[in-house]
C-alpha cells in the first residue's frame, strides 16, 4: 500500500475521493451533462431521480465525463429496446436502491480502516485507501454480476417457456422464532452479528440445496426452489440446525407453497408467495408446513388418487375422508392440519412434513 504520510499524494483535497471515483474533478452541471449526452434534459433529470442521486440546482457544478458517457449508454439501452419506457423505472430504480445500500456499506467501511492508518487527517486516509481498494472491489463486483448473470440465464433457459407472465415454483418462508425477545437482549452490535450469521447461514443452506435466496427481511428468508423436494430440504435442514442445542443457528418455523409465480426484478409475486407466508405465520417453532398442492407433489399415491378422482368427480370432502391423518411417503412423514383461516384464504389446507428417521 502507497505511504499515506507522502505529502504530495493527488488526492489530498476533501473532494479528492469524488474526483478518483469520477475520473476527474466535477465541472459540468446537468445542462451541460444532458447536451453532451445529446438527451433532453427532463430525461436526465429523470433518470438520476431514479437512481437516487442527490438533487443537483441548475447551476451547480457537480457532474464529470463520467456523467455524460453514462448518460450516452442509458439512452443507447432504450434505443435498443432493452429499457422500455414501461419498464425503464422499475428497473433503474433497482439498480439505484442496490447500489445505494452497497455503497453506503463499503464506505463505512472504508472509513473504519481509514481510521487505523496513519496519515496527516482522515479526508487524506480515506482517498488513498480509495485508491487501493476501489479498483479490486470494482473487478470483484463485474465479476460477480457476471457469474450471477450466468446463472439467471442458465435457470431461464432450463424454463419449458421464458417469455411465459408466471413460472411453477416452491416458495419458501423461514422465520426466527422468538425474534423480539431475543433482540431486546442484544446489544446493537450482538443484534447485527447474529442477524449476520442467520443470514449467512440460511443463504448458504439454499444454495447448498439448489435453491435461490429471493431476500432477507430481518428475521425472515425468501427463497424459491425449481422442485418442492429441495424447497422442503432447505427447510427441514434449518429446523433441523434450529433445534440443535449446540447449533448457534436459531430455531424457525418455515412454510413452503408450490404454484405459479410472477417474477421480477429478483422478486416474486402471487397467491404462492402469500400462501407460502401465511403457512410460517401458522407453523409452530421447529416444524415446516407444506400446501396441499406441495403436498400433493411430495406425495406420489395422492398424485395419481386425484388423476383418477378427477375423472370420477370426486369432491373435496371426499378426498378428505380418505386421506389419512398421519402417513408416510418416501423419506417423509406428513400430518395434516386442521384447516386454518389467515387473512386472504378461509381454508387453507397445511400438512406438516418430517423427514422418517433414518433418511
Amino acid at each position: 500500500m502507497s505511504d499515506p504520510g507522502v505529502s504530495t499524494a493527488p488526492d489530498e483535497r476533501p473532494d479528492g475521493v469524488e474526483s478518483l471515483l469520477l475520473g476527474q474533478r466535477p465541472h459540468l452541471t446537468r445542462a451541460q451533462v444532458a447536451d453532451a449526452a445529446g438527451v433532453p434534459l427532463d430525461s436526465a433529470t429523470e433518470l438520476w431521480r431514479q437512481l437516487g442521486f442527490p438533487h443537483a440546482a441548475d447551476d451547480d457544478v457537480a457532474f464529470a465525463d463520467a456523467d455524460v458517457e453514462a448518460l450516452r449508454l442509458a439512452h443507447d439501452l432504450m434505443a435498443l429496446g432493452i429499457l422500455s419506457d414501461d419498464s425503464q423505472a422499475a428497473l433503474v430504480r433497482t439498480w439505484g436502491r442496490a447500489f445505494a445500500r452497497l455503497a453506503d456499506w463499503q464506505t463505512a467501511l472504508l472509513a473504519r480502516v481509514a481510521e487505523q492508518v496513519p496519515g496527516s487527517s482522515p479526508a487524506e486516509q480515506l482517498a488513498l485507501l480509495t485508491a487501493e481498494v476501489v479498483p479490486r472491489v470494482e473487478q470483484l463486483q463485474s465479476y460477480a454480476w457476471r457469474r450471477h448473470l450466468a446463472s439467471a440465464a442458465n435457470r431461464l433457459l432450463a424454463i419449458d417457456d421464458p417469455t411465459a407472465p408466471t413460472h411453477r415454483l416452491a416458495v419458501g418462508f423461514v422465520d426466527i422464532v422468538g425474534f423480539t425477545s431475543r433482540s431486546k437482549a442484544l446489544g446493537d452490535a450482538e443484534l447485527v452479528d447474529w442477524i449476520e450469521g442467520f443470514e449467512d447461514a440460511a443463504s448458504g443452506l439454499v444454495l447448498d440445496h439448489g435453491g435461490q435466496v429471493i431476500k432477507t427481511i430481518g428475521d425472515e428468508v425468501l427463497f424459491v426452489a425449481g422442485d418442492v423436494a429441495g424447497a422442503v430440504e432447505i427447510a427441514l435442514t434449518m429446523t433441523a440446525r434450529g433445534a440443535d442445542e449446540d447449533d448457534p443457528f436459531p430455531a424457525v418455523r418455515a412454510g413452503i407453497a408450490l404454484g405459479d409465480v410472477v417474477t421480477r426484478l429478483g422478486d416474486v409475486f402471487g397467491p404462492t408467495v402469500n400462501i407460502a407466508a401465511r403457512l410460517t405465520s401458522v407453523a409452530r417453532p421447529g416444524t415446516v408446513l407444506v400446501d396441499a398442492v406441495a403436498h400433493e407433489e411430495l406425495d406420489p399415491r395422492r398424485r395419481a388418487r386425484g388423476a383418477d378422482d378427477a375423472d370420477a368427480g370426486a369432491s373435496d370432502e371426499a378426498d378428505d375422508e380418505r386421506e389419512p391423518e398421519d402417513h408416510r411417503d418416501g423419506p417423509y412423514r406428513f400430518r395434516r392440519v386442521p384447516r386454518v383461516s389467515v387473512k386472504g384464504y378461509s381454508r387453507l389446507e397445511p400438512w406438516v412434513v418430517r423427514r422418517v428417521s433414518g433418511s
